[in-house]
């Protein structure tokens, strides 16, 4: 796990401030987890995955399928695309959420 969190975060040049900024904890929080120091709780590596767009699975070294992929995760990424509902364009949070629903809805079966 160790490893791939931060093979994860290096990919993105993301320092270790800037990736626990993101997942809204301390700096040395997510230090622990790259060191093997702390063990992330559950909903931390939910977090994470959401966060580099990978399956907690990967992030464990259960699975080697790196990257969850999703055209609209993608979407996310692209500067010149947008989505809109009733004509009203989608948040990048709104967008998330829905994504987070459908994996939510796949997983239940």
């Amino acid at each position: 796990m160790l490893k791939r969190l931060a093979d994860l975060r290096k990919s993105r040049n993301w320092s270790m401030q800037e990736t626990a900024d993101r997942l809204g904890i301390a700096k040395s929080t997510y230090a622990g987890y790259e060191s093997g120091y702390r063990e992330p709780p559950l909903h931390a590596l939910c977090q994470m995955a959401d966060l580099f767009d990978t399956t907690v699975d990967y992030i464990l070294a259960r699975s080697d399928h790196k990257i969850v992929q999703l055209e609209l995760a993608s979407l996310l990424k692209t500067a010149n695309e947008s989505i809109s509902l009733d004509q009203q364009l989608l948040t990048s949070e709104e967008i998330r959420d829905f994504i987070a629903f459908i994996r939510y809805k796949r997983d239940m079966g």
